[in-house]
């Protein structure tokens, strides 16, 4: 499996996380290739990695290209059927890789799919970023099992069956590496965020399946890129969002679904401001301005769909739902 199997994590300052999480991937990834993807750090996370860890692979960038733009250019220096894509702030646990590469060697038409996510520092939980398989609303809004909005449930494995999701995280990525080339890798305009979700609906639109394998599970840090009280993450995750519905919604569902999500914006704004958060609210508006300029270069992104596949989008308004009908829990909103 040396081969076949490449665990990869993105590198930027992160000697701390490395520290701390990089002993589970090296103990519980033996058949593995293990392969540090280093974002031009300029910690000493690098010599870290040489000294304690010789026989981690090294790939040096030389520069910081944000989330998707470094393992675009790292994932080029790797040869393996399946890379696995894990933050560095990730505790594996034992027999974690076992049934992703079992599922994926099952079915073909499998390109990606996702451990249970849960949370660090509090392991009876999901954790935000994926928990058990990611969804999408009819507008867009992007779910889990496990995760709405900011609510997150308690595992006590009501959701630990396999199942077809949308969207599989970016904490935790494995993809056959053939799809993820073929598909042109992550959107590198993104930076990062929201930039894994673009990723599935393009393998989505393209006909593959992406799922989730609770049977695997991992414990993730969370908000080790930018955390959520910081503006600069509402202005990628408000600005990428657009762009990933103007890349994958088909044209007739397009302008509609847009608008609406710029209404539901400007209404976000407004809380953010009454709030006391108004540098959120200017990057809300500055998202929108960096989405308009953005559209003319996006068009090129667009590919018309192959015989798309559906399975994940809940035909149903998750912020209605949420915010009004009070469905804080997976399944209480999709029942």
């Amino acid at each position: 499996m040396s081969k076949k199997v490449a665990v990869v994590i993105l590198n930027w300052n992160g000697k701390k996380f490395l520290e701390q999480f990089l002993p589970s991937v090296t103990k519980h990834s033996t058949n593995a290739q293990i392969i540090i993807i280093d974002n031009y750090s300029t910690d000493d996370s690098t010599a870290f990695i040489r000294t304690n860890y010789p026989e981690v692979r090294l790939v040096l960038l030389d520069k910081n290209y944000g989330f998707s733009g470094g393992y675009n250019k790292g994932l080029k220096q790797i040869d393996s059927e399946y890379f696995v894509l894990l933050n560095s702030d990730v505790e594996v646990t034992e027999n974690w890789l076992t049934p992703m590469i079992k599922l994926l060697d099952s079915d073909l038409s499998i390109a990606a799919c996702q451990s249970k996510i849960k949370d660090f520092n509090n392991k009876s939980y999901f954790e935000y970023a994926g928990a058990s398989g990611g969804f999408i609303d009819k507008y867009g809004y992007p779910f889990c099992r496990g995760r709405i909005f900011e609510t997150l449930e308690e595992d006590k494995n009501q959701y630990d069956d396999a199942i077809e999701i949308f969207w599989a995280s970016g904490a935790c990525l494995f993809i056959r590496s053939e799809q993820y080339h073929n598909i042109g890798g992550l959107d590198e305009f993104f930076f990062a965020h929201m930039e894994e979700i673009d990723l599935c609906w393009r393998l989505k639109n393209e006909g593959y399946k992406i799922m989730v394998c609770p049977s695997s599970t991992v414990y993730h840090v969370g908000g080790a890129t930018l955390n959520k009280v910081n503006p600069q993450k509402t202005f990628l995750n408000f600005r990428n969002s657009l762009l990933t519905l103007h890349k994958n919604l088909p044209k007739k569902n397009r302008f509609g679904i847009i608008f609406t999500r710029l209404c539901l914006d400007g209404i976000a704004g407004m809380k953010f401001l009454i709030s006391g958060k108004p540098n959120h609210t200017w990057a809300i508006v500055r998202s929108h301005f960096s989405f308009y300029s953005a559209i003319s270069q996006n068009k090129t992104k667009r590919k018309q769909a192959n015989n798309p596949n559906l399975v994940g989008i809940i035909n149903k308004s998750v912020v209605k739902a949420y915010f009004l009908k009070k469905c804080k829990t997976f399944n209480t909103f999709v029942k």
